[in-house]
């Protein structure tokens, strides 16, 4: 976990790292005559299995090393003994969850011809994800040095590629005016945050944990629904691939 201030090599190659990050939302438009329509691209769901191998081979283990200052944390605690973890990663998924949710309910409720309400509400809670995983590029570096940094920024611009389109699939006109630029604004947000404020290794591990929840969520209800017509066949390639990847470092 971030145990020291960031030097100057540590600033340069997380800033680059976000800014990696940023651009993924401010060029993810471009890509949209390539990658968007029904059926689902194959790319999309490539990029989706590659998060998802990404949680399971390499964060979700992490969180099992995490459990130990959890507990630390919580020692005094009679209801919050074991799997703290794992219990910010569920939530985690169900804030996510209940965002999807109250999209679907609303798109039920609304005619062809109107634009689905909750914009800012999905910006809102997208902005502090993108500048949680903004924030914790220092700790991948401090922790698993480069290349646990290369890992983590490559799967979460895949991730952020996956969310981009589902943003512009929700919201087309919010998502390409607004939200694009607040989304890469808070990337870059979350690593300013990090080289002026640390928190404890605690903290740390229920952000990771948030994060971990969220990516699986948000993936999946992006590959699961039918009318998406998605690829499994891709998503099994991207997954088995960068499984690869991870296991071979």
């Amino acid at each position: 976990m971030l145990l020291t201030p960031p030097d100057p090599h540590e600033a340069l190659l997380t800033f680059v790292a976000a800014s990696l990050l940023a651009l993924v939302h401010i060029f993810a438009g471009h890509l949209r005559a390539h990658i968007g329509g029904i059926p689902r691209s194959g790319w999309l769901s490539m990029a989706s299995g590659a998060s998802v191998a990404y949680v399971f081979l390499f964060l979700l283990p992490e969180l099992a090393h995490s459990e130990a200052t959890l507990a630390n944390l919580f020692n005094d605690s009679n209801w919050l003994q074991s799997d703290h973890a794992y219990l910010a990663a569920l939530i985690g998924l169900a804030v996510f969850y209940g965002l999807e949710r109250m999209t679907c309910v609303s798109r039920r409720k609304q005619t062809p011809d109107q634009p689905l309400p909750g914009f800012w509400v999905h910006i809102g809670l997208f902005v502090l994800y993108n500048a949680l995983i903004g924030y914790l590029l220092l700790e991948q570096l401090q922790e698993e040095a480069v290349a646990g940094l290369a890992i983590y920024t490559s799967a979460m611009m895949l991730h952020f590629l996956v969310n981009d389109y589902g943003l512009r699939h929700h919201f087309p006109r919010g998502q390409s005016s607004y939200g694009r630029w607040l989304l890469a604004a808070s990337a870059l947000g979350g690593w300013t945050l990090s080289m002026l404020v640390q928190v404890n290794e605690a903290v740390l591990a229920v952000f990771l944990a948030f994060i971990a929840g969220a990516v699986i969520l948000n993936t999946l209800k992006e590959e699961l629904p039918a009318e998406r017509e998605s690829r499994f066949s891709a998503f099994l390639l991207g997954a088995f691939l960068y499984a690869l990847l991870l296991l071979s470092i």
